[in-house]
């Protein structure tokens, strides 16, 4: 659910502000590689409605917002080129090297899978740069950037659960994945709770 409310707080700030300034499409489009890549089984293997619905939900939203900042008449405009210039090969060679020597099972939907779990931990790697350039962030963009982290650090607190209830729940690739997305996190985190604490602007070092 925090996943699902920091993308609608995403499409909120693009809908009522007409902008997509201070927001990163080379992160969107690696959260569309991310979902397309782990979402491969949508119609292949049954887990719920629930789950199906959900799958359906973040690809749609994924590539929505990619098409509202490519294409639409007027917030393409708004879309800093200049600002959004992290060299995303940086983070798809390593998490596909990584994927190939480091996996679960010999397969390509889960090689694929074990791919957009390491992309996911550094695909906000260019946003996090985009707005330290900017340095002024508003507040739909930082909120959105914050439910995002706070998504990846309950899961924390999901995988220490299922470390004591379930036995056979043993997923090393996601634990080591889900720290490093968290700690990519951690100086973002720390400013956004200052700004929060002090009533100010939210701004990140140069």
């Amino acid at each position: 659910m925090t996943h699902l409310l920091s993308i609608l707080t995403l499409l909120l700030k693009i809908q009522a502000t007409r902008s997509c300034r201070g927001i990163s499409l080379k992160t969107q489009e690696l959260y569309a590689v991310v979902f397309v890549c782990r979402y491969l089984d949508l119609f292949t293997r049954w887990v719920s409605l629930y789950n199906t619905i959900m799958k359906i939900i973040f690809l749609a939203s994924s590539f929505t917002i990619i098409y509202l900042m490519r294409y639409h008449g007027s917030i393409r405009f708004t879309y800093d080129k200049q600002q959004d210039t992290f060299r995303v090969v940086f983070v798809l060679v390593p998490a596909a090297v990584l994927a190939l020597l480091l996996h679960q099972e010999w397969s390509i939907i889960e090689v694929l899978w074990t791919f957009s779990i390491y992309l996911e931990a550094v695909a906000i790697l260019p946003q996090l740069v985009m707005l330290q350039r900017g340095q002024n962030i508003d507040n739909l963009t930082g909120n959105y950037v914050f439910l995002l982290g706070a998504y990846r650090a309950l899961y924390l607190l999901n995988w220490i659960y299922r470390y004591f209830t379930e036995p056979v729940y043993r997923q090393w690739i996601v634990w080591l994945a889900g720290l490093t997305q968290t700690g990519i996190y951690g100086d973002f985190f720390y400013y956004y709770f200052l700004s929060w604490q002090h009533n100010k602007k939210l701004q990140l070092p140069a």
